[in-house]
């Protein structure tokens, strides 16, 4: 299953998880991660799955997008590489390429702020970390068939980007 899939499915829970808040960033992390374990090439297991998830929870920080300029979801996908690269302080490689990759990421959601939407951000991330893995580790995910229309615009506290948004309904651009 695509890790967008998984999102989706985990995002529509309106009553467990916010419009806004960490528990996006557990989601990003949590799809990617079951994603490549079901895919299968890595050998992820269940451990590895915890493990990102429990980095995540440890850098994934309500409120610090706007306080330091990092969604919590940028960490969430880094966490995932770290994991799977095996990235540590005394290591090389595998920490630059898990740094370019959470680079490629905090790109990426700049682009879809104005307001923050940790919804977008999910599914903006999940999607550039779908081309890293493939990029990166060799793992092709497969791609939704269609294309992703929000249900969550009207949650949000700050007010939907709307037609700045290409996965807001009117819009109906979104690819994969």
């Amino acid at each position: 299953m695509n890790p967008l899939e998984i999102a989706e499915a985990l995002m529509s829970n309106q009553e467990k998880v916010p419009m806004l808040g960490c528990e996006n960033a557990w989601i990003a992390c949590g799809a990617l991660m079951a994603s490549l374990k079901n895919e299968g090439t890595l050998k992820l297991s269940n451990e590895h799955i915890i493990e990102g998830l429990s980095r995540t929870k440890r850098q994934a920080i309500g409120g610090y997008c706007g306080l330091t300029g990092v969604c919590g979801i940028a960490p969430a996908i880094g966490a995932c590489f770290s994991v799977i690269l095996g990235a540590a302080c005394p290591k090389d490689q595998e920490t630059a390429t898990t740094m370019r990759v959470v680079g490629k990421i905090v790109m990426t959601i700049a682009d879809q702020t104005g307001p923050c939407c940790c919804k977008n951000f999910v599914r903006t991330a999940l999607r550039e970390a779908i081309k890293s893995a493939k990029e990166l580790l060799y793992v092709s995910l497969p791609s939704p068939i269609e294309a992703i229309i929000c249900t969550h615009s009207a949650r949000h506290p700050h007010g939907c980007r709307e037609s700045k948004c290409v996965y807001y309904k009117a819009n109906n651009i979104s690819k994969s």
